[in-house]
């Protein structure tokens, strides 16, 4: 990936590692198949995308940014998402420790930890919540989440895209080291 990257723009000054899948489960009822798969995904593919960005931002000399997607699940543990929301306490654990490797080469690394965001990934949880908890219509849990916000409504992509526009500005350069959360005041950090 990085290669063709290189390739087809002469550089790499930018890698988003946005990375997530999850399953909704009681602990007790999560096959190991299903933890190897998330933690394949949401931490190793994560892993893989900064070690290789930072190989060829550390050749070309002149610094840049890599970012990775954490969660709100990532900084709180959610019920029946123990394995996204550990597979996601992890990339804020690398991206810590990749940050204070790479500052010396002007490399900034960060996470993005979404709370409730209006996607696929979101209708997953709530099928999963309405199967473990005995019903509820979707329009009804997506009330009650908004209602956990400060703000009253749910998140968009566009809310989190523009956050890792900024992340990825050379505006945000004395930033390194954070996974900055963007919920709508849902958990504050």
């Amino acid at each position: 990936m990085i290669d063709e990257v290189v390739k087809e723009h002469s550089s790499l000054d930018v890698m988003v590692a946005n990375a997530g899948i999850l399953y909704y489960s009681p602990l007790l009822d999560t096959p190991v198949e299903i933890v190897d798969k998330i933690m394949s995904v949401n931490f190793r593919g994560v892993f893989l995308c900064y070690k290789y960005a930072a190989k060829q931002m550390i050749t070309q000399g002149r610094g840049g940014r890599i970012i990775g997607a954490s969660s709100l699940a990532g900084k709180q543990g959610w019920r029946n998402l123990s394995v996204y929301s550990a597979s996601k306490f992890a990339v804020r654990g690398l991206t810590q420790s990749v940050a204070q490797e790479l500052g010396p080469h002007k490399i900034t690394v960060n996470a993005y930890a979404p709370g409730c965001i209006e996607t696929d990934m979101l209708d997953q949880v709530d099928a999963g919540y309405m199967r473990f908890s005995g019903g509820g219509e979707k329009s009804e849990i997506r009330a009650m989440r908004a209602r956990d916000t400060c703000v009253g409504y749910n998140g968009t992509p566009a809310e989190i895209a523009s956050l890792v526009s900024y992340l990825a500005s050379e505006e945000a350069h004395y930033i390194t080291g954070q996974s900055v959360s963007c919920n709508g005041g849902s958990f504050f950090d």
